[in-house]
């Protein structure tokens, strides 16, 4: 299955959108409200020296209080501080003075027509060409003259927009400059998603899909010390362990298969042996004997199949009492008493004192004692002993089983727990076993939260240590 290459493109054009936004923004609104501001601005402070003008020179145009001269000089000295034009008109549209004749046609401005100050509405100023009088926009900012409680006049200082237009072209190039920086920084965090995140998580898009289609030997080629390293290193474990899964998986097929096929081989050949009279009745006897051997040999390899994938799959259930271990072991020996007997097989049991009380599951540690004493008496050679022991360190109990027979080879002690493993030296005597008594065993010992162990010595013996809580029974009574 091909992945399409859906986030990375999300990623590709957040970004293209997130610049053509940002440009559209700074391009429209940003414009408008820094153009806003500034005219604000500048008609705040034109309404000041308006108001300055109307309270002080302005009424020497009309009562010629000042020589005119002065009054001029002033007014243009403010005229060149602000870079404005300041005119006086009077109520009817009048126009008094103009600091300058260039801003407008002198015939026109002489009177000016429809002049109205209302205009303006709730603000101290309006933008255009103030009735006509100018070709270009300006600002114009009025501001009245009272005289006798009575408004005689207007003083209006125009300001042409073009510039506040250069100021505000010029903030919006810091704009566009700092935008442009903030693009090429998100940039760059694109090329740092690129490579740490979005490679990464092709890579291992990648290998899920080899895993997928059964390959599970991809691996994933990713080096870092961050949670995309880390989910590589868990797929790959992941990967490594099912492939372990699978290889397990088929070897445990192949011995399941082969322990089913040589007693039913054997079955099948005595079988027809008889039928057809290769064995003759007389000798029939026995080998229903081998064949119903064979079938009592199947039926503990299901059973044991049986029980160990419940263990598995629906956990084990345990009934937790407190136990005198001491006589489970004394009575699980005396149970092989006649196997032991054919093959002149004894038991040493080193028990530490009288009684000692464990708490777990009496039923599955006795079977647990039954597989470990049942296999050091299949690999026990004639004439040999067979120890069994108990000791305690602070609230711990030990149990050991220990023979002197053929031993495990060090290569094949970790192997030993696996289902259907058997060693090349225990095939030989072992012709009865399934190879899941162990396993077995493991899985009860784990299930009570302790530990069992082996130590093995090829040609001197094997000895099985498991662990037990010991019971607080005795610390009460």
């Amino acid at each position: 299955m091909k992945y399409k290459k859906t986030l990375y493109l999300k990623f590709i054009l957040a970004y293209l959108a997130f610049g053509l936004t940002g440009f559209v923004l700074i391009s429209t609104l940003f414009y408008r409200l820094t153009f806003d501001d500034l005219v604000r601005e500048k008609a705040a402070a034109l309404y000041k020296e308006a108001t300055l003008i109307s309270t002080r020179y302005a009424d020497s145009i009309y009562y010629e209080t000042l020589e005119a001269d002065d009054v001029r000089d002033q007014l243009e000295a403010i005229d060149t501080l602000t870079q404005s034009v300041i005119w006086i008109v009077n109520t009817d549209g009048e126009l008094l003075y103009s600091s300058s004749d260039s801003g407008a046609d002198e015939e026109k401005t002489q009177v000016i027509e429809n002049f109205n100050p209302t205009d303006a509405g709730n603000n101290y100023y309006m933008i255009g060409s103030f009735y006509g009088s100018f070709d270009d926009d300006v600002l114009s900012v009025l501001s009245p003259i009272n005289s006798d409680f009575r408004i005689k006049g207007y003083v209006v200082l125009h300001y042409y927009l073009k510039g506040i237009t250069e100021t505000t072209e010029s903030i919006m190039n810091t704009y566009y400059l700092a935008l442009g920086i903030l693009f090429l920084l998100s940039l760059l965090v694109l090329v740092v998603f690129t490579v740490v995140v979005y490679r990464p998580l092709r890579k291992i898009t990648k290998a899920t899909e080899e895993y997928a289609d059964g390959n599970l030997t991809h691996t994933i080629e990713i080096d870092k010390d961050d949670e995309i390293g880390h989910l590589a290193a868990s797929l790959n474990y992941m990967a490594s362990e099912l492939s372990k899964g699978e290889d397990n998986q088929k070897q445990f097929i192949a011995n399941v298969s082969h322990d089913f096929r040589s007693p039913l081989t054997s079955i099948k050949g005595y079988i027809e042996a008889m039928e057809d009279g290769t064995i003759p009745p007389e000798m029939s006897g026995k080998y229903l004997k081998i064949v119903l051997n064979e079938t009592e040999r199947l039926t503990k390899l299901t059973n044991s199949l049986l029980q160990l994938n419940n263990l598995n799959t629906r956990g084990m259930h345990l009934d937790i009492t407190d136990f005198d271990i001491n006589a489970v072991i004394k009575d699980t020996a005396a149970s092989f008493e006649g196997t032991c007997r054919a093959k002149r097989i004894r038991f040493k049991l080193v028990l530490c004192g009288e009684k000692l009380f464990v708490t777990a599951d009496m039923g599955r540690i006795q079977q647990v004692l039954y597989n470990l004493i049942d296999n050091a008496i299949k690999f026990s050679d004639t004439n040999s002993q067979i120890k069994l022991e108990t000791s305690e360190k602070n609230d711990t109990v030990f149990v050991s089983v220990k023979d002197s027979g053929i031993g495990i080879p060090k290569e094949s002690q970790k192997l030993i727990f696996d289902r259907f493993y058997k060693t090349d030296l225990s095939r030989g005597k072992d012709k009865k076993g399934t190879g899941l008594g162990l396993a077995i065993t493991k899985e009860i010992i784990n299930a009570h939260h302790e530990n069992i162990n082996v130590i093995s010595t090829v040609g001197v013996g094997t000895e099985f240590i498991f662990t037990l809580p010991r019971s607080r029974i005795e610390e009460e009574i």
